[in-house]
């Protein structure tokens, strides 16, 4: 497993950006300890140890779905009830912790998403020097696909012995099928990665080497 800093780059400096703008105090400006903004995360009860409060005092956040007592599955009934059954969860285009399926939407249903997450998974290969939380370089290499081969190739239409014999012993039940082929279960917010499940965030999850 290599450094993982996208929440922190991709979602929480973004959001803490875009708040201390609406708020009229962009950084480094000191902001009033009276003022703030309510966050609302949408974490269900399924995740409810991913729900934590802000690490600043200008955002306090809520949860709403927590409040509501609603699962994953009260939420996947009320987006039927609406029509919006299809409704994915959210990730990156090109998280290393996306299973076959999702790997299969993207090839057979957006060529030219395709083409960049097989074009970023080539670009990774070697690292670079802050490659991992040492600021070492990579000592194989990097890959996207759990199967440590190039994205063009990996087997995703289908698991291999050698998958399913590393995933079980890795998990020790019949989990490993479908994690290979729906991906960590576990969701985004924007304070959280869908990989940190410790019992998940391991060498088989992630940019292995």
């Amino acid at each position: 497993m290599t450094r993982r800093q996208c929440t922190g780059e991709y979602k929480i400096k973004p959001i803490k950006k875009q708040v201390r703008a609406l708020l009229g105090y962009p950084y480094p400006a000191r902001i009033p300890r009276e003022v703030f903004v309510e966050q609302w995360v949408g974490i269900s009860t399924d995740e409810f140890h991913r729900a934590k409060d802000a690490d600043v005092k200008y955002m306090r956040n809520r949860h709403p779905l927590i409040d509501l007592g609603w699962s994953r599955t009260d939420c996947i009934r009320y987006l039927s009830s609406l029509d919006l059954t299809d409704t994915p969860k959210s990730s990156c285009l090109g998280c290393p912790f996306h299973g076959n399926a999702q790997w299969r939407h993207i090839r057979d249903t957006s060529p030219e998403e395709w083409a960049d997450v097989v074009e970023f998974d080539a670009a990774i290969r070697q690292g670079n020097a802050r490659a991992n939380a040492g600021g070492n370089p990579l000592l194989g290499e990097a890959f996207l696909h759990r199967s440590r081969v190039p994205l063009a190739d990996a087997p995703i239409d289908h698991v291999t012995a050698a998958e399913l014999a590393a995933l079980q012993q890795e998990l020790g039940s019949d989990d490993y099928v479908a994690v290979l082929e729906e991906g960590v279960p576990d969701g985004c917010s924007p304070w959280a990665c869908r990989g940190d499940a410790d019992t998940l965030a391991r060498d088989d999850f992630g940019l292995a080497t």
